[in-house]
């Protein structure tokens, strides 16, 4: 199963070729921007395999990352079950 994360941008590379610097809920990872050239710093993206395929609005980007937050819980509940 493949997964697009939502992110936030937090700093643009210097030339296109280089990574920028995206914030995945407290973590912060380098991230190809190159197929989102008109993103901006504090702009939302999908990240696939490192690369950010495609900007979202920040109330997309707060319910997917909801919906990520209650399937972790569900998991969470699950394990706990004898």
């Amino acid at each position: 199963m493949c997964l697009a994360i939502p992110g936030q941008i937090l700093s643009l590379p210097a030339t296109p070729e280089q990574p920028g610097r995206v914030n995945f809920g407290g973590i912060v990872k380098e991230t190809s921007l190159a197929f989102v050239p008109e993103a901006q710093v504090g702009d939302y993206v999908i990240v696939h395999a490192g690369f950010a395929i495609s900007r979202l609005d920040e109330a997309e980007a707060a319910e997917a990352l909801a919906e990520f937050a209650a399937l972790a819980a569900l998991h969470a509940d699950e394990a706990e079950l004898p």
